[in-house]
């Protein structure tokens, strides 16, 4: 599609104009069905990830394909990293999937620190992302260190509810044993506590979060 400046300023009401007009000149946007890789391990960037429409998963993968989830990115989000690595043209450590159908800005690598010093609406964004990927991160790690796995999973669930605004939770217990770095095992047992505890409704290819309140208080 087009960028056009109304399609920015209703997407980035905070962007300052001339900001805005520099990035229609500038920027693409991307579309990403579900499931689709969206950046590799290695992989140079060369542009920067701002999600518009959807829900990415970053997480880190090890040479035998066991997944580490990091974060989510939903709309108004940018990727921290895409920004670290474009502005020093270094490789990803991180993969980036789409878990919906996602919708990209893409912005080319020689505008970052032009726009830094030019824009302060794009100074402050780029700061936001930093600081917010920052406290996700150590979120997962808190709850990684210190927490048991009934605990992580019912964070988990919390996290996914918030980011998709739904109570169900469409993702087969492999995948969460994945990024809880748990056995798949261990994930339907606890799931089964839960229901029977009435926190979760378990159904055929979904899981329905009925309460999470009895266990985060």
């Amino acid at each position: 599609m087009n960028l056009t400046e109304q399609y920015i300023t209703q997407k980035f009401p905070f962007f300052e104009k001339d900001l805005v007009a520099a990035i229609v000149k500038v920027g693409e946007v991307k579309t990403f069905k579900e499931g689709t890789v969206m950046m590799r391990t290695g992989q140079y960037i060369r542009s920067t990830m701002i999600i518009v429409d959807g829900l990415v998963k970053i997480y880190r993968e090890d040479d035998e394909g066991n997944e580490f989830f990091m974060y989510y990115l939903d709309a108004g989000k940018a990727c921290a990293l895409s920004m670290v690595c474009a502005s020093k043209q270094e490789t990803s450590e991180l993969m980036a999937k789409a878990v919906a159908d996602t919708t990209l800005l893409s912005i080319p690598l020689p505008y970052m620190d032009q726009w830094m010093v030019q824009y302060k609406s794009w100074y402050q964004f780029v700061l936001g992302s930093y600081r917010e990927r920052f406290e996700e991160l150590l979120q997962t790690i808190d709850h990684i260190a210190f927490q048991n796995m009934d605990e992580r999973l019912v964070f988990y669930l919390k996290r996914h509810q918030d980011m998709q605004k739904s109570n169900i939770i469409s993702i087969p217990f492999t995948e969460i044993a994945q990024e809880l770095n748990s056995s798949r095992e261990v994930i339907s047992r606890l799931m089964k506590k839960l229901a029977d505890k009435g926190i979760v409704k378990l159904h055929r290819s979904y899981v329905e979060i009925i309460s999470l309140d009895k266990v985060l208080v």
